[in-house]
């Protein structure tokens, strides 16, 4: 008799995990639903390849804090694609100031590179016979990024099922929400430990900086991502009781 509960769906997820706040929430939001739940990175030179190093702890501390979600974690894997970086004249793979171009989008944006992390992660899936990816991306708070859009999405999910023959399906759970929504989403998850790994254990800012915390995790404070980050705690704090830094560590 199966030990799987029925509101779980039995088929594997393959989460697009960066180790930022989007992502965890979004590993979070499949080892709810999913009965096995795999991790895929991407290592493409990025500046704030801290990332990388806080894929592992995080994947460390959810098997530690959520033992219903433990056994449904599945294998991680990281995929070189430092030839992205060699091709990107942008300031998330070069050290440069951030700007907005002459075409409108910020100089942050590596042309492509949803595409490609979607792409490869479907022929991962394919090889482990996982046909649901699962990614962070949304375009209610974000940076105009092309490859971040709905529309976009359901093209490449159309082009990957034709390619591969397979019913492969993109979900995009943050899609519609702005990120005082994704904190709100983080804590009816995990309640406010899922919350507080998100503080304290995953990496937004672009420029690498992990040497200065706020109250809404680490980063420079400046940069665009920490901007959406800080803002998004602010506003999720406001309409939300009891979520402030106190009840978070009982300080």
């Amino acid at each position: 008799m199966s030990d799987v509960r029925p509101d779980i769906d039995p088929r594997p997820a393959l989460v697009l995990f960066s180790g930022g706040q989007d992502s965890t929430t979004c590993l979070a939001w499949a080892l709810s639903r999913h009965a096995r739940v795999e991790t895929v990175g991407f290592d493409y030179g990025q500046r704030h390849r801290v990332e990388l190093t806080q894929r592992r702890v995080i994947r460390e501390q959810i098997a530690q804090q959520f033992p219903d979600w433990a056994p449904r974690l599945g294998p991680d894997h990281l995929l070189d694609l430092t030839v992205l970086g060699s091709i990107s004249e942008s300031a998330l793979t070069q050290d440069r100031a951030i700007a907005l171009q002459s075409n409108g989008l910020p100089n942050t944006f590596v042309p492509g590179r949803n595409l490609v992390f979607l792409t490869l992660a479907a022929a991962l899936g394919y090889r482990r016979s996982i046909r649901l990816l699962v990614g962070g991306m949304c375009e209610t708070d974000f940076s105009g990024y092309p490859d971040c859009r709905d529309e976009t999405l359901q093209a490449q999910q159309r082009a990957l099922a034709l390619g591969l023959a397979e019913d492969v399906q993109i979900q995009t759970p943050l899609m519609w929400r702005d990120k005082a929504q994704i904190w709100a989403l983080a804590q009816e998850l995990g309640g406010l430990a899922l919350v507080s790994l998100v503080v304290e254990h995953t990496h937004t800012c672009y420029l690498g900086r992990r040497d200065s915390r706020h109250e809404w995790g680490y980063g420079c404070g400046s940069c665009p991502a920490c901007a959406l980050r800080a803002g998004g705690w602010g506003r999720w704090r406001v309409g939300t009781p009891g979520s402030g830094s106190q009840s978070l560590y009982g300080a």
